[in-house]
């Protein structure tokens, strides 16, 4: 969190103006930095990153009843999104070291039915972009991705929601950056902006105006005036993980069964999780889990299960966890060890001293 006092500076105006949300003073100048910060050319903001990224299924315009090809390794929110939003969603099996989708796997699963692809940054992991917009250029369709991994985060120096059409960010507290709750969509095109306001503001376009049933996703002015805030430090938040995660390399690189987090080339890191998959080593995972929760330490199967596995999907065709073999594999085996900022060496090694012991 930022300091107390600044927090404090920023929402000291919204007593005087008493413009509490519905896109004010501060919900402009967030939405304006994070274009600068990010990189991108449009961005609109929403309450959470999982309503964002049910403002872009709908606002593309996709037939509905059609296959959206995903990843199950993920949060609920992506797959939840697909479907809550009209359409089916087809699972892709991951690449085993950055557990993210698999292009050599993803022309398969494409039929007349697949009117777009909605892969996921996992771990700030960044897509396989390149071969992913070709496979989508060849056949037309739509590309989104879910960044709620990767804020800050650039491949070649080019910001990471710039590639395909557009892309979700999460704000959640729990995040590298956040509002407390919040999200946004990045886009290229801007015909977009008023269909996105739409589904966020009722379709509301003026006071006798109503052109769109859309709902209620705004960002208010406090969570705005926290993202302000944070906008400020996330550079140096971000440096404070980068040693966080060169001390864990330190002490867990090397071991075997242990297997870390590799990036793609030319990617800049935001060091938003630190996960490591126990394939082979001495311990499970479910072992080390509960070994570090005995001693009060907080680490997350993440993710697991796979969200073909939810019960809420056991009925859905495209759902068989046959089709994904690899994903199966790293979900039964990887823990996120604790990684925020401030996170201090001694604890660091008192967890690494756990798990190697």
């Amino acid at each position: 969190m930022p300091p107390f006092e600044e927090y404090c500076r920023e929402i000291a105006p919204l007593w005087e103006s008493h413009w509490l949300t519905n896109m004010g003073e501060k919900h402009k100048a967030l939405q304006s930095g994070l274009e600068a910060y990010l990189g991108v050319p449009h961005i609109t903001l929403f309450t959470n990153g999982h309503l964002a990224l049910e403002g872009l299924l709908s606002a593309l315009e996709l037939p509905k009843g059609s296959e959206i090809i995903t990843t199950p390794f993920t949060f609920a929110s992506t797959t939840h999104a697909i479907v809550r939003s009209g359409f089916v969603p087809v699972f892709c099996d991951v690449d085993p070291e950055t557990c993210t989708m698999d292009p050599g796997k993803l022309e398969a699963l494409i039929t007349e039915k697949t009117a777009a692809i909605l892969p996921v940054h996992v771990y700030g992991s960044v897509c396989d972009v390149e071969r992913i917009g070709q496979i989508a250029q060849k056949y037309g369709l739509k590309v989104v991705y879910d960044a709620a991994h990767a804020f800050g985060e650039t491949k070649n120096g080019v910001g990471v929601g710039c590639f395909g059409d557009a892309s979700m960010f999460s704000f959640h507290a729990t995040k590298v950056f956040h509002t407390i709750e919040g999200g946004a969509a990045a886009f290229h095109d801007e015909a977009l902006a008023p269909r996105l306001n739409d589904t966020k503001n009722f379709g509301i376009r003026g006071p006798e105006d109503v052109v769109f049933s859309g709902g209620n996703a705004k960002m208010n002015e406090f969570q705005a005036a926290m993202g302000l805030c944070n906008l400020r430090h996330v550079d140096e938040w971000i440096t404070d993980r980068k040693r966080v995660a060169a001390h864990y390399d330190a002490r867990l690189g090397g071991v075997p069964g242990i297997r870390l987090k590799q990036d793609r080339p030319g990617v800049r890191s935001n060091y938003a999780y630190y996960p490591v998959i126990f394939d082979g080593y001495k311990k499970t995972r479910d072992e080390i889990f509960d070994l570090l929760l005995r001693q009060d330490i907080l680490s997350r199967k993440y993710f697991y299960p796979l969200t073909n596995a939810f019960a809420c999907y056991r009925e859905l065709e495209t759902a068989d966890l046959r089709r994904t073999p690899i994903a199966g594999h790293i979900a039964d085996r990887v823990l996120t060890l604790p990684m925020y900022t401030g996170l201090e060496d001694d604890a660091i090694d008192r967890i690494c001293d756990l798990i190697l012991r």
